[in-house]
Parts: structure tokens; C-alpha cells; sequence
């Protein structure tokens, strides 16, 4: 399983991204899927996740009502869209792939992992 993180950028404090992971692997669907961030000096932090299908999803309190996290099964991507964005959402974003299709909030309950891609909030 192969994972392709891009869409980050650099944004102005109120503004908006999506972020897009594309999967290489024929058994996507059977994947929660995550998206994960790193800020400078921090450790590595959840931020939202979807089941196989995506009928469930989980956010960390920081981002809930501002990002929406999805996927589309047809074509092996994932999505994260980010609304108001604040300076502390500066980060690397990484997407991953859990070893199944549990759902998880944890970074060791996923097994693949994107290279991710910078956001940079400034005002």
C-alpha cells in the first residue's frame, strides 16, 4: 500500500484547503482511513478518521466543525477539507492507512503512512 499526500499549502488565517491522499493498493476499501499532524517541535497528533466505507468518522476536538474528513472507494483517495484555518494548524499533514478496517485515533493502529505535505496558517 502506497500512499500520495498533496494539497497543503501556504493560507491566510480564516482561509481554506484540501488535502488529498491518493492510495495505491487494490484492497483500499478494506482500510480505515486517517489523516494525521506534525507541528514544529510536537508530536505527531490526530486529527480525523473514516471508516472502510465511509459511513463513520472521528475528529480530535481541535479541528471538529471546521475540517471534514472523506474518501471516494471508486477512485483510492482520500480527502481532507480544512475551514478555518488557524495559526495552529500549521503542520505537516500526513494521511494513513489502518492494518484493517477498524477505525482508530492512534498512530500505531496504522500501518502505512503518506509522506506528507506542509500547511502553513499565517495571518
Amino acid at each position: 500500500v502506497q500512499l500520495q499526500a498533496s494539497g497543503g499549502g501556504a493560507v491566510q488565517t480564516g482561509g481554506s484547503l484540501r488535502l488529498s491522499c491518493a492510495v495505491s493498493t487494490d484492497t483500499f476499501d478494506r482500510h480505515a482511513m486517517a489523516w494525521f499532524r506534525q507541528a514544529p517541535g510536537k508530536e505527531r497528533e490526530f486529527v480525523a478518521a473514516i471508516s472502510w466505507s465511509g459511513g463513520r468518522t472521528d475528529y480530535a476536538d481541535a479541528v471538529k466543525g471546521r475540517f471534514t474528513i472523506s474518501r471516494d472507494n471508486g477512485a483510492n483517495m482520500l480527502y481532507l477539507q480544512m475551514s478555518s484555518l488557524r495559526a495552529e494548524d500549521t503542520a505537516v499533514y500526513y494521511c494513513a492507512a489502518s492494518w484493517g478496517m477498524i477505525m482508530y485515533t492512534a498512530a500505531a493502529d496504522y500501518k502505512y503512512w503518506g509522506q506528507g505535505t506542509l500547511v502553513t496558517v499565517s495571518s
